[in-house]
């Protein structure tokens, strides 16, 4: 199959030698991305504390209520391959502004819901900014910094994910309950539009470099190395929600854990994946097979200590914040990755990404929920150790070389 044509780059992208790799890195840009998904991610995390208050303003059941969740999760994994094609005319940062605006939107939408219509409205226009961010985020880092540093910022961005899964429960929790649910989505908005006047400041403009179709994502598709990545993204994430979405009952069955030392137990789990993001930048840098391989064989460690171990509060503490570093790494060495073996068409390349995560939440949610109910806990929890450690071997042996 011929390769897509491309687009001419902006002179001002060009180093000396001619290519489209960018000679200084664009860091103020970088971190207005890491901003953005701070906000984006605190968005999608917001109802899973707000969700008794916001059913009972709504008068719907809790169940109801949660299919503002399933909503998102849908149209991300819709918008994730298909936003590059939509937007492929358009200069990439007028399309980050208006994926950000959307966010702004979707938390304007919620905090005046007066219906679960208008609610779930508000949930489809986020899905639409989080796909849509997910699957450019590797292909704008691409264009803000030289390859060589692209897992590093990489890890900037995706420290906006680690923070937000550190304090958006916590903080909409009480904000909620001094406040009100609407008063955490109207602080959200806030920290949208902080994130949108950043982006208007920091990035430069970026012209499209490649004209994206569905055709494109089939010819990024037969590009072996890009069908390994997505099969190891599929086995890490599918047995960490397989086993991790469990690991409450786990707790409080096996080490026999309270309610605060189980919260405790997670916080040190959120921590983990914000270290974690940032050793896996670092490593990535300097043996992106090894940050990858690495990451899927601590979970699935973790998870055999917590079968085998479990029922000592301190090992399972402790697995369970190894666990969370170890799934921290994850997206940075895996959208590295990606983005090595397919710099010409990265954002096709990360759609196809987010498209299997979301694929993979599923499965995972589907299958552990299959084995809990069927044949207990620890059931769900193998899986897990044995679908990270294929993973992990699958990338020892055909995972990225340094030259990619």
């Amino acid at each position: 199959m011929a390769e897509p044509a491309t687009d001419v780059i902006d002179a001002t992208l060009l180093n000396p030698a001619g290519t489209d790799e960018r000679t200084e890195p664009a860091w103020g840009a970088v971190g207005s991305l890491a901003l953005g998904v701070f906000g984006l991610v605190t968005a999608e995390f917001l109802p899973t504390s707000l969700l008794t208050p916001m059913a009972r303003d709504l008068g719907v059941t809790e169940g109801v209520a949660g299919q503002a969740v399933t909503a998102t999760a849908i149209v991300g994994a819709i918008a994730a391959p298909t936003m590059a094609i939509i937007t492929r005319r358009m200069d990439r940062r007028l399309v980050m502004w208006m994926l950000t605006s959307f966010l702004i939107l979707s938390n304007l939408l919620a905090t005046f819901a007066a219906s679960l219509p208008m609610l779930l409205l508000a949930r489809v226009v986020l899905g639409v900014a989080l796909g849509g961010f997910w699957a450019m985020s590797a292909a704008m880092a691409l264009r803000l910094v030289p390859m060589r540093l692209m897992p590093r910022a990489m890890s900037i961005i995706l420290t906006g994910v680690s923070l937000a899964t550190v304090t958006a429960a916590p903080v909409g929790a009480y904000v909620g309950d001094i406040w009100g649910w609407r008063t955490a989505f109207m602080v959200a908005t806030i920290v949208g539009a902080l994130a949108l006047l950043v982006q208007l400041v920091t990035i430069p403009k970026l012209p499209p470099v490649g004209v994206a179709s569905f055709r494109t994502l089939l010819y990024v598709l037969e590009r072996p190395s890009i069908r390994v990545a997505l099969l190891v993204m599929l086995l890490v994430a599918s047995g960490h929600f397989a086993g991790f979405t469990y690991v409450r009952p786990f707790l409080e069955k096996v080490p026999m854990l309270h309610i605060e030392t189980i919260s405790l137990v997670l916080l040190a789990y959120g921590i983990g994946g914000f270290f974690g993001n940032i050793a896996g930048g670092f490593l990535a840098e300097r043996n992106l097979k090894i940050a990858v391989a690495l990451a899927p064989l601590l979970i699935a460690l973790a998870a055999a200590s917590m079968l085998i171990f479990g029922t000592s509060l301190t090992i399972a503490a402790v697995a369970v914040a190894a666990w969370g570093f170890a799934f921290g790494a994850v997206p940075v060495g895996l959208q590295s990755w990606l983005v090595r073996a397919a710099p010409d068409q990265a954002e096709s390349a990360g759609g196809l990404m987010v498209a299997t995560f979301q694929v993979a939440i599923a499965l995972g949610a589907v299958l552990g929920g299959l084995l809990v109910d069927h044949a207990g806990v620890a059931i769900a929890f193998a899986y897990c150790g044995i679908a990270t450690l294929l993973a992990a071997i699958v990338v020892l042996l055909r995972g990225p070389k340094q030259a990619e």
